[in-house]
């Protein structure tokens, strides 16, 4: 025990400002990483990569095996190389989240945050309509990201967003109900549009399996990109909110509006795409309309 105090003394001894940031940047780094895998089959991919690991280091140590070790020493370069492949999805989505970062200079208008609301609004009660009456639907709003590969795979339709006009789309058995309706800004931009299901294994924990396809696409989408999903369950009317893949369900109105305002805003658009400069301008613009 004493030696463990010496030894720690002069690791501290040897500290400096570079030591401090090396530390500081290999944790930041581990950190993200395992934020991004979190709840997704990677992170079982990576907590069985650490045990086989763990358990060859103790065989090896313990046990004078060089035929062993040499197979060791020769695949550990080969699987090094396989982690970009196994962690693809993952890293993309990290480098994605940096360069959402470069846009500046970008603020919102009061007119557009009118229609903003008002779209939000008609979501609301189209969903709380929808809901009652246990009709299925699949809502995404964009954001940042741009979803038009995803708008092409469906029907054009370029109109003003509407209770009505949604209710319409998700009547059960119309030509456009299956499917999902992308809404840019104020306007629906299509309808019947197909989204990448999740791979993410979430929705086979949950203790009731009352998600489907619906459910399966709204997580995908808020997998790849930056868009809200909006889902109406057609076995049970519940309505549920996906954003980077995480799900929010049982919602009532209230809570969804607020939720759709919170992530919806062109403020927070804005202020997440330039980050902390674009904070200071709005601040300093707000303070000379005040003065």
């Amino acid at each position: 025990m004493t030696d463990l105090f010496t030894d720690l003394a002069l690791l501290f001894q040897r500290m400096n400002w570079q030591n401090l940031l090396d530390i500081v940047l290999v944790t930041a780094i581990f950190f993200v990483i395992l934020r991004l895998i979190n709840d997704t089959k990677a992170a079982v991919i990576l907590r069985g990569i650490v045990i086989l690991a763990v358990f060859l280091s103790i065989l090896t140590t313990l046990v004078n095996l060089p035929a062993f070790n040499w197979l060791i020493k020769t695949t550990l370069p080969a699987l090094l190389l396989a982690i970009p492949v196994i962690f693809a999805p993952e890293i993309r989505r990290g480098l994605e989240g940096i360069g959402r970062a470069g846009g500046i200079f970008q603020f919102s208008r009061r007119g557009e945050n009118q229609l903003m609301q008002a779209t939000i609004h008609a979501i609301v009660a189209a969903a709380a309509r929808l809901s009652v009456r246990n009709h299925g639907a699949l809502i995404i709003l964009q954001r940042v990201d741009s979803l038009r590969e995803y708008i092409l795979s469906g029907v054009r339709l370029n109109a003003k967003v509407t209770p009505e006009l949604l209710m319409q789309i998700f009547y059960p058995n119309t030509p456009l109900h299956d499917g999902a309706v992308i809404i840019v800004g104020d306007e629906l931009t299509a309808a019947a549009c197909v989204l990448p299901l999740s791979a993410s294994g979430i929705l086979t924990g949950t203790p009731d399996r009352q998600m489907g396809l619906r459910h399966r696409a709204a997580l995908g989408i808020s997998e790849t990109t930056d868009a809200i999903a909006v889902v109406v369950s057609e076995e049970t009317g519940h309505i549920a909110v996906a954003h980077s893949g995480r799900m929010i369900r049982r919602l009532d109105t209230e809570r969804l509006e607020n939720i759709l305002t919170a992530f919806y805003r062109p403020e927070r658009l804005n202020a997440r795409q330039g980050g902390w400069l674009v904070n200071l301008l709005n601040k300093i613009r707000r303070a000379g309309r005040k003065s």
